[in-house]
């Protein structure tokens, strides 16, 4: 009898514990898109076709890059952007509404703003 209940509680806390602590893996597929991501596009002015410059891309989201112009983000597709020298070259026409809100969205998801924040208080002086 005793032999049974040790046994169950072995049991229980080894199932238990698969259980409970089981935490997602990240499949290999996701360690290949994670190891796939171009960061050669990172940090590049980019233009478009006419020579305008657009802003400066600042991340990568998926298949999207995300460039920051001015105030505001944009979002184009990859394959719309062709990397030449030290820029990156928008091809075609740009619709700038869907890259507002591409950008728009990357911003709320994953953009973390900082804050102003009042300036410390005065410390006591040493001296």
């Amino acid at each position: 009898m005793v032999l049974r209940i040790t046994c169950m509680l072995f049991t229980l806390e080894h199932v238990g514990g698969i259980l409970l602590f089981n935490r997602k893996k990240e499949t290999t597929e996701q360690k290949k898109i994670i190891e796939n991501i171009d960061t050669s596009m990172m940090c590049k002015f980019v233009i478009d076709g006419v020579g305008k410059k657009l802003g400066e891309s600042v991340s990568i989201d998926d298949d999207i890059l995300i460039i920051k112009s001015g105030s505001r983000f944009l979002g184009v597709p990859l394959k719309h952007v062709e990397s030449v020298e030290k820029t990156l070259v928008v091809k075609g026409l740009i619709d700038f509404t869907k890259a507002y809100e591409l950008g728009e969205k990357w911003r709320k998801e994953s953009y973390r703003e900082m804050n102003k924040h009042d300036p410390p208080a005065e410390k006591s002086k040493r001296f």
